[in-house]
């Protein structure tokens, strides 16, 4: 009404202290956001320091270890709890969707493909080998990336890819498969049929799904009650059933029913790792390349938990299944590497096997928050952004532009041709590899003669190079190879 007065604007930092400290720990603010809020004002130091704390603390990763363990965590972080809390989040999207400038993106690299999740839109290029690509069977090859047709209201959150079928979990918990289902890896209950585009697995109906990991010729899939399930092939008890019977339609891993749910999932060529919320991996599967990290080379028919951490109580977060070797990050962003040493792939600079897992002297002093295996190969990503590899160049697809494409790397080094760069996420396969930044620029390098780099006029790329698109146009721009 006229002759009222407008109401005053305030600071923040007029609102009562409590006040803004339940705002701060409301658990919808990302440590980058308690940063640039304190950055403002300086008198909020102390309650966003303390806002951090508080998130930290609400976080299973951080609440399963001990009081010492939480304190050299925070040494490890410089003493700040928000680069805890930074930790904590990056460890928790490392095998999800990142959040970028850009939005929320994930990437995946199959054998001669990738597979970019960008806003829950789903873009693919490279070979379509078996329908992998998810384009239907016209097409063999995109030499861009090209949007991959969902269902209407389908949004994807989670993507798997391996060689010849990829994975792909929807914001509401449906999970859709597409590629070769020679041994019924896609979960449709029949075998032999190629899955050209991405198709509901109908015996999942009801069951609300988080992420999936795609092996050799099987598939893994975790629920939102940190349950699993796994179908295909069975041929190493890789599926973890206590048999070497195939299964053509997703069947539930029984010994996970327990107390401890599964957090993360992880398949290799013929094996399969599960981490539980208290820190415990177990593996089941081929054991041939000693990747089960139990000491020997027996196959695994039922999950086994690796008991070379629990004796040194060490809690375990997130794991990578290589080719021929493993990587895992602990709860403090310690790393460790068993199988096969071929190349320096275990980072320890020889070409030694392990046969249970071994922290890499090497990058003690990093905090680490993402660890990825493939062929021959590892990347292990820290909380300030920055790539190690190691391994071998496999055509150039680790990154070292001053080594050769066939080079072998045997110690953890700095990719340094992203060091202007803050990687939030990376993904290699087979020979080529691609990373995300924090904001949403994607760089690929390796192999591209099949364009899996989603680069067209191009065979390689020793130097990671940024591959180009237009987000608001990119289903567009894609150029498909039609069959035949």
């Amino acid at each position: 009404m006229a002759g009222e007065k407008s109401p005053r604007a305030f600071s923040m930092e007029e609102l009562p202290g409590h006040l803004i400290g339940e705002v701060l720990s409301s658990g919808r603010l990302a440590a980058g956001d308690l940063a640039r809020l304190e950055g403002t004002c300086r008198a909020l130091r102390p309650l966003a320091e303390q806002a951090a704390s508080r998130l930290c603390a609400a976080r299973m990763a951080c609440s399963v270890i001990g009081p010492a363990a939480r304190g050299e965590l925070l040494a490890r972080c410089g003493g700040s709890w928000k680069k805890v809390l930074r930790f904590l989040q990056s460890v928790e999207q490392s095998f999800d969707t990142v959040h970028t400038s850009s939005g929320n993106m994930q990437v995946a690299t199959g054998r001669y493909h990738t597979l970019l999740v960008h806003d829950s839109s789903v873009y693919s290029c490279g070979s379509s080998l078996c329908g992998v690509l998810g384009h239907g069977p016209d097409t063999t090859q995109c030499v861009a990336f090209s949007r991959v047709s969902f269902p209407s209201l389908a949004r994807v959150v989670n993507i798997s890819a391996f060689h010849n079928h990829a994975a792909f979990v929807t914001e509401s918990g449906e999970v859709f498969t597409c590629g070769d289902n020679s041994s019924a890896c896609c979960g449709h209950g029949d075998v032999g049929r190629t899955i050209f585009r991405p198709t509901q697995i109908l015996a999942l109906k009801g069951i609300s799904c988080k992420q999936v990991a795609t092996g050799l010729s099987f598939t893994v899939i975790l629920t939102r009650k940190g349950l699993v399930y796994t179908c295909g092939s069975n041929t190493h008890g890789q599926l973890g059933h206590g048999d070497t019977t195939d299964r053509a339609a997703p069947k539930i891993v029984e010994l996970f029913k327990g107390p401890s749910p599964v957090v993360q999932v992880a398949a290799g060529a013929s094996y399969t790792f599960a981490v539980t919320d208290d820190g415990t991996v177990y593996s089941f599967g081929s054991c041939t390349n000693f990747c089960l990290g139990h000491g020997d080379q027996h196959n695994e028919l039922l999950p086994r938990a690796i008991q070379s951490f629990k004796r040194r109580n060490i809690l375990v977060v997130r794991v990578s299944a290589g080719d021929e070797h493993a990587v895992a990050l602990d709860a403090l962003g310690y790393v460790y590497t068993w199988g096969r040493g071929y190349c320096g792939a275990l980072g320890h600079g020889d070409e030694n096997d392990k046969t249970s897992p071994e922290l890499i002297a090497g990058l003690k002093g990093q905090v680490a928050v993402q660890v990825c295996a493939r062929k021959r190969k590892t990347f292990v990503l820290t909380d300030e952004g920055s790539v190690f590899a190691f391994g071998w160049m496999g055509f150039g697809s680790l990154g070292f532009p001053d080594r050769g494409s066939s080079d072998k790397v045997m110690q953890p080094r700095v990719l340094d041709s992203l060091s202007g760069h803050y990687v939030s996420q990376i993904s290699t396969g087979l020979y080529h590899t691609v990373a995300v930044t924090n904001k949403g620029i994607v760089f690929g390098f390796g192999d591209n003669e099949r364009a899996q780099l989603g680069q067209e006029f191009i065979r390689g790329c020793l130097r990671p190079t940024e591959i180009m698109f237009d987000k608001s146009s990119i289903e567009d721009i894609a150029i498909a190879a039609p069959s035949g």
